[in-house]
């Protein structure tokens, strides 16, 4: 009886469902674009991570991926990709849910969305762009710091 008890409350994070939000590749200099160039492109990549209360046990996580190469002021591809996960979280506590939508989820979404970044930029003519392992930790701690600055201030302004 106490072993069915600890696994009710065992914390477990189930992936219920992955999906394409939205994906938007664009080469505007093509087929000029896709010459052998002297020196490979700049590229810039942004990430961010919503998630949305769907019940009590159920979220919907979405990843943000935008990859931007540019030769000067010239874009050589830019890509977007809006990549999500419903998950059912149980047995955290209230404390650890944060962290848990924003960092273990991504961490589980992100091998799945830098795939299709790569398939993507290798359709469009160019070498697979492979996005480097992202440290969603560090992403939240200062996504956290920016948000209680931010409080700060407010207060100070009230």
């Amino acid at each position: 009886m106490a072993d069915e008890q600890t696994q009710a409350v065992a914390p477990s994070i189930n992936i219920l469902a992955q999906y394409t939000k939205d994906l938007s590749f664009e080469n505007p200099g093509a087929p000029r674009s896709l010459q052998s160039r002297d020196k490979a492109p700049s590229i810039n990549i942004n990430v961010n991570v919503n998630a949305n209360p769907l019940s009590d046990t159920d979220f919907d996580v979405v990843l943000t991926l935008e990859a931007k190469a540019t030769e000067g002021e010239k874009i050589v591809f830019a890509a977007e990709l809006v990549y999500g996960g419903v998950f059912r979280i149980a047995g955290f506590p209230q404390e650890h849910m944060l962290p848990v939508l924003f960092i273990e989820c991504p961490r589980l979404l992100f091998p799945f969305a830098r795939q299709i970044v790569a398939d993507v930029t290798r359709n469009g003519g160019f070498p697979p762009l492979m996005i480097d392992p992202i440290d969603f930790a560090q992403m939240f701690t200062q996504r956290m710091a920016e948000e209680q600055a931010r409080a700060k201030v407010q207060a100070l302004n009230s």
